[in-house]
This record gives structure tokens, C-alpha cells and sequence, in this order.
């Protein structure tokens, strides 16, 4: 039987809030990093000197969010923050940031592993494409 839309809908919506719950829990536990705090380090590992604008964008935050999260990360010693061109902002790692992602980074990995794991390298590479079609504009 062909499931309906709103059965896939779900079932990728549960999916989607076990890897957020369990990798909370798990980066808390052995990192002291919530899912959020880690994102940023890993746009910012990917793309060095993005602005708070950027950063928001990328983990699906607001602007005025993503400034406070910024500041707290910055007080921590995770990210620096530079004046850019014009009124921008721009955002690095700090040593302690690049460790805290790499950390993060094996964290992530094993509880993706848990789930997105189990499918073969096909199944794995057909619902990437499949994801990235259903979610193109």
C-alpha cells in the first residue's frame, strides 16, 4: 500500500525529532553543547567569516536569536567576532571552538549512525536525493 503524504510527512518529522532529541542529550552529556551551539560551529568550520545573517539562515533561527546565541558562544571562547564590511559581523572559530565541533562532530556521527546507519550506501545516497527533491524550491 502507497502511504499517504502526511504518513511520510510524519514519519520524516519523527525521524527528524529523534536525531534532535538524541543528539542533544548525547553532546550535552559529552560536550557541553546543546544540537544548536554545535550547528554553529560546524557552519562556521564549513564557512569561516559568515555573518550573524548567514548563521541565522543556516540553523533556522531568527536574527535577533542567532545574535544572543552568538554572544553567549563568543563569552564561552567557542567563536570570535569581528566587524566586517558596513555594519556586519563576522564570525570564526576559536581553538577551543574547532576542538568543541571535532568532539561534536564524532557525537553526531554515532547517533546518525543509530538510524540513517542501518540503510546501505544506495539507500542512503536515493533518500539524499530524494530529500534534496522533495525539499528543492
Amino acid at each position: 500500500m502507497t502511504p499517504s503524504l502526511q504518513d511520510v510527512g510524519l514519519a520524516v518529522k519523527r525521524l527528524q525529532w529523534r536525531h534532535h532529541r538524541e543528539n542533544n542529550r548525547a553532546l550535552g552529556a559529552a560536550t557541553g553543547l546543546s544540537l544548536v551551539q554545535w550547528d554553529v560551529l560546524r557552519h562556521l568550520h564549513q564557512r569561516p567569516d559568515a555573518s550573524l545573517h548567514a548563521l541565522a539562515q543556516l540553523t533556522f533561527q531568527t536574527d535577533q536569536s542567532m545574535g544572543e546565541l552568538a554572544r553567549r558562544m563568543a563569552d564561552r571562547g567557542l567563536i570570535s567576532r569581528q566587524e566586517g564590511a558596513g555594519r556586519a559581523v563576522r564570525h570564526h572559530l576559536t581553538e577551543e571552538g574547532e576542538a568543541a565541533y571535532r568532539a561534536g562532530a564524532e557525537v553526531v556521527e554515532g547517533v546518525l549512525t543509530a538510524t540513517l546507519g542501518r540503510l546501505s550506501p544506495g539507500e542512503l545516497a536515493t533518500l539524499h536525493e530524494l530529500l534534496l527533491k522533495a525539499a528543492a524550491d
